[in-house]
């Protein structure tokens, strides 16, 4: 079993399902469109509990760390509402699993600033995905490392966020809720992510991660080939 903490709306969880896991999910906001079993808390005070009741084989941690995206260039913008001071969870978070001692990975974006150590950097392009949104994922206490896939050059340019893709920029960007956001974008972002149940889902589909990431971190603990 998967123990998915910071859960959100369940990109990770669902990638780990559909590698042939069972997954409960745990995450400090109710998540009404989570596909699985849901533990409402925080994630960092519940996790020995649950590792004790549970006793899953991996733990799976997607902490918080806007600090490091690149969305903090729009906090507190003039004529933007304020935010709370973002926070970075990675280096408690990996203070407690290396405690907790199962195998795990810790993914994060794909920025120098949240410091994270990358055994492995996926990226939408290499599962056909019409998003390239980078991530990194770092393992620890023996949890297997997947083969880097290729990483090759991107060709698709980029809509603007909150813009749907056309056919001069087919790759959409799903990077934070700072644009302009109709209800058609967020359809069409879940449909790109691959996460239909979280099309109404706003703040869901923009903090969540493709399945087709975790799916193939989850066919390598399964000792799967892809």
């Amino acid at each position: 079993m998967v123990l998915d903490l910071f859960c959100g709306g369940g990109g990770a969880s669902m990638g780990y399902h559909l590698a042939g896991h069972q997954v409960v999910g745990v995450d400090l906001i109710p998540q009404p469109n989570y596909p699985f079993t849901l533990v409402t808390g925080d994630a960092l005070s519940v996790a020995r509990r649950l590792v004790r009741e549970l006793r899953p084989a991996f733990i799976h941690a997607s902490p918080p760390c806007q600090a490091a995206s690149a969305t903090r260039a729009f906090r507190n913008r003039p004529g933007g509402v304020r935010t709370a001071e973002p926070v970075n969870l990675i280096p408690a978070t990996r203070e407690l699993l290396d405690e907790i001692g199962i195998p795990y990975v810790i993914e994060n974006v794909a920025y120098k600033a949240a410091g994270m150590r990358t055994d492995l950097t996926l990226c939408g392009q290499m599962f056909g995905l019409g998003v390239y949104r980078h991530r990194q994922f770092e393992f620890g206490c023996g949890a297997p490392i997947p083969g880097q896939p290729a990483h090759s050059r991107h060709v698709g340019l980029c809509a603007r966020n909150g813009y749907l893709p056309t056919p001069e920029r087919p790759m959409m960007t799903i990077t934070g809720r700072n644009g302009h956001h109709s209800k058609a974008w967020v359809r069409k972002a879940s449909e790109v992510m691959r996460t239909p149940w979280l099309s109404t889902d706003l703040n869901a589909v923009c903090e969540s991660i493709p399945p087709a990431y975790t799916r193939y971190i989850g066919m390598s603990l399964r000792g799967e080939a892809q």
